[in-house]
């Protein structure tokens, strides 16, 4: 992909939910939903720049954990690349180009008008939303016990756990 510039947008994972930001400019995106972010400058690497967008958008500060599978294109030469992340401290607000935000669980995440490069990102992300629920669920009606509590004392899987063998539809396997 030389010669493209890439964007990373951030999955915030929280409690559950997933955070989605409604963007406010410019005016051709205005209204549709995606995931905060922004461009990689030249040096920095693509989690270093959501961190940084993160805390320049939302005022808050997130933990990449992984970059889902896909690449979307954008205008102008420019890629998509979304990573999960978890917020670390802070309560995410709208500081620049967005006009409202909204923290989505699974079966929520499908109801917004997602920017075209966010959508498929989306699926996926609903997806690592779902398989926690899915899990609990499977287990009381089997009869099986809980999973064993991860260190920071939460039963839901590592964020982006069984998205090994997803296809990108737009870009194939990744």
């Amino acid at each position: 992909m030389t010669g493209t510039r890439i964007v990373v947008g951030a999955a915030i994972l929280h409690r559950g939910r997933v955070l989605a930001a409604c963007r406010s400019a410019p005016a051709e995106l205005a209204g549709g939903w995606e995931f905060p972010g922004g461009k990689v400058e030249p040096g920095e690497s693509e989690a270093a720049a959501l961190v940084r967008e993160c805390h320049e958008e939302l005022g808050a500060t997130v933990r990449p954990v992984r970059r889902l599978p896909g690449a979307w294109p954008l205008a102008r030469g420019y890629v998509l690349h979304v990573w999960l992340a978890d917020l670390v401290t802070g309560e995410p607000r709208a500081l620049q180009d967005h006009s409202a935000l909204r923290w989505l669980g699974a079966d929520e995440v499908s109801g917004l008008d997602w920017l075209a490069p966010d959508r498929p990102a989306a699926e996926l992300v609903a997806k690592v939303l779902a398989k926690p629920v899915a899990a609990e669920s499977e287990k009381r009606s089997t009869g099986a016990e809980k999973p064993p509590k991860t260190p920071a004392g939460s039963t839901r899987p590592h964020p982006g756990a069984g998205l090994e063998n997803v296809t990108n539809r737009e870009n194939g396997p990744e």
